[in-house]
């Protein structure tokens, strides 16, 4: 019964949960909260996945009538009968398969991105212009790890990572106003210090460990949303609310290239909806209060009867 309460569990949380959540419309009331909680979702998924196969495990190796452990398989089956035993390896194999899959989707998105990170940097840094005269010492341009391409259209994306890169272009620069330049900047620079990326090729992962038949196609996009909703935020206390809303429009256009984060996008009306709005601390608190149940409750099923049966023995 734990493997099949953990089993339904799993399924819960990478299908029907994230699919409902990605239809809500309080995330953007409180996007750090909402974060946390797909976070929690993410992670109490994993965790309830390997409970299932930790109970199907410890249900193939209980002892038998005897109170010696069953180590062999035909013993098994003769104590779980044919068909559990089949159920009970078939299922042990999945989880396994899940985690396998989950660890090598991991490792490979991990590599395939840094790389093309690496390769766009190279190329940022070699066609980049190198100083404008016009640009004084106080300007934003002048962060060392900003870059202006020679580009008309009006784009403005970062590349994360220790090199880490912002880029605009001469486009963006000469739409936007000094204000409006700082607020994308500061955007970017958001994106960079809370390392959204690392959070976001964490979902990319789990999505493909998951088979498809089971797995929510909507959660990846609702925590990029929440990723620039938050990056937002600290942009708006740099600069106001309808500089932020004017600047992304400028930008509005603008796409990242492979392993980057762009200001603009597809979610920019979205996004400037939300700015005239302030965020709920009520949510919030919900939020984080579901987050912390999601985590605790599957630990704790799993702690409890180990520590009960450890206490046993050693009471024994």
């Amino acid at each position: 019964m734990t493997a099949v309460a953990f089993g339904i569990l799993c399924l819960l949380l990478v299908g029907p949960v994230p699919e409902w959540l990605s239809r809500a419309q309080w995330p953007m009331r409180a996007p750090r909260a909402a974060m946390t909680l797909w976070q929690a979702i993410a992670v109490a998924a994993i965790l309830s996945a390997f409970s299932a196969g930790l109970a199907i495990a410890a249900n193939l190796l209980r002892p038998g009538p005897d109170g010696t452990p069953t180590t062999s398989v035909p013993a098994e089956i003769e104590r779980l009968g044919w068909p559990l035993w089949l159920l009970s390896v078939s299922a042990l194999a999945a989880t396994l398969l899940v985690g396998a899959r989950l660890a090598v989707t991991t490792i490979r998105v991990g590599v395939r991105t840094r790389a093309r990170r690496a390769a766009h940097r190279q190329l940022v840094d070699l066609i980049a212009t190198i100083d404008d005269p016009v640009v004084g010492d106080g300007h934003p341009l002048r962060a060392r790890y900003v870059r202006r391409l020679a580009v008309d259209k009006p784009l403005a994306y970062c590349l994360p990572g220790r090199q880490r890169r912002v880029v605009v272009t001469d486009g963006a620069v000469e739409r936007l106003t000094d204000d409006e330049l700082r607020a994308v900047l500061a955007h970017e620079r958001a994106h960079l210090r809370a390392r959204h990326d690392l959070v976001l090729e964490a979902f990319i992962a789990l999505q493909a460990a998951f088979p498809r038949f089971v797995r929510s196609e909507s959660a990846l996009g609702s925590v990029e949303l929440l990723a620039e909703a938050l990056a937002d935020d600290q942009a708006v206390r740099t600069t106001s609310p309808t500089t932020l809303a004017r600047a992304l429009v400028a930008v509005s256009d603008s796409a990242a290239p492979a392993g980057a984060l762009a200001a603009g996008g597809s979610t920019t009306v979205t996004r400037i909806t939300r700015l005239a709005a302030p965020n709920s601390t009520r949510v919030a608190i919900a939020a984080y209060s579901a987050a912390a149940a999601l985590l605790v409750v599957p630990t704790l099923a799993v702690a409890i009867p180990w520590l009960v049966e450890l206490s046993r023995l050693l009471g024994g």
